[in-house]
């Protein structure tokens, strides 16, 4: 990976098809699926450091809910406020597009994402359409733990 780094708030933007590399290279250093991420790969979002994409994450969107996945920071930047600033960024985005409720499968990171409100919940809760996902089809383990986020009105599962 090139070592640009500049210090300074990140550069947040919608992830290309010239980012894929990058992405691809993020999600396998941290372990993470990457099953159906290229096929979502323009509801993702990338963080810039200086010249350098040092983050992604993306939101696969399903009826009015949503599956946050890939939320990857490059292990030489986590800590600096980067993966939260791209996270904030897109549950803004989610909400702008009418996003109820946000979902995700951790294996890695449950206690970051209960820091940001997404509470654990019965895998039984998730929508039908949603489990048609890539992860959902194996791309991440069974004992992945499904986290939920309600960002409208509708009440908690």
């Amino acid at each position: 990976m090139p070592t640009d780094l500049s210090p300074g708030s990140p550069d947040i933007r919608p992830a290309t098809a010239a980012d894929w590399p990058v992405i691809q290279a993020l999600l396998q250093a941290l372990g993470l699926p990457l099953a159906g991420a290229r096929e979502h790969l323009t509801e993702m979002m990338v963080a810039r450091r200086g010249s350098v994409v040092v983050a992604c994450a993306g939101i696969e969107r399903y009826g009015p809910d949503g599956l946050l996945r890939s939320v990857a920071v490059d292990p030489r930047c986590q800590g600096m406020g980067i993966g939260r600033a791209l996270v904030d960024t897109l549950l803004r985005r989610a909400r702008d597009d009418g996003v109820m409720r946000l979902w995700l499968l951790t294996t890695t990171a449950p206690d970051y994402f209960a820091a940001l409100g997404f509470r654990e919940v019965e895998r039984a809760a998730v929508p039908t359409a949603m489990r048609a996902s890539a992860e959902f089809q194996g791309a991440c383990p069974d004992t992945a733990r499904l986290m939920s986020l309600p960002l409208g009105t509708e009440p908690a599962p």
